[in-house]
């Protein structure tokens, strides 16, 4: 349940973000400005948000998916605190700060509740998912 309450809080601010950067209002801009952020590259990170949010959701039904956004998505984040850390604009940085701690809840509530195991092979690591979780 936790996973669910969580991916659909995290896809929904996502769908917000996504809609705020699609405005391409002065203060959005202007905010990105800060972090050095062109205006012509909002749509393209709107994009990615969009994304991320179908995948969070589409996980519910099939957990890779949604492995591999939140993934992505605490990748994406992270890169984003690092942007407002390096332009110093620590303002605005407890808002991908809260979206990377989501991001990485849902790849812990994932691992933990839908039976991903991790296997060594000769070709590298493989992913995978177990019939059962881990918390039966």
């Amino acid at each position: 349940m936790a996973l669910v309450v969580v991916s659909v809080i995290l896809a929904g601010l996502l769908v917000y973000s996504a809609a705020r950067k699609l405005s391409h209002r002065e203060d959005v801009v202007r905010t990105y400005a800060r972090v050095e952020v062109a205006e012509s590259r909002l749509n393209l990170l709107a994009a990615l948000l969009l994304a991320g949010a179908a995948g969070l959701v589409g996980g519910l039904a099939w957990a890779p998916l949604g492995l591999a956004a939140a993934i992505t998505l605490a990748c994406y984040f992270l890169v984003a605190v690092l942007f407002h850390v390096r332009a110093r604009d620590l303002r605005n940085l407890p808002t991908p700060l809260v979206h990377l701690a989501l991001a990485i809840t849902v790849v812990v509530l994932t691992w933990t509740t839908e039976g991903v195991v991790l296997t060594w092979t000769s070709e590298g690591m493989v992913v995978g998912w177990t019939s059962m979780p881990f918390h039966e």
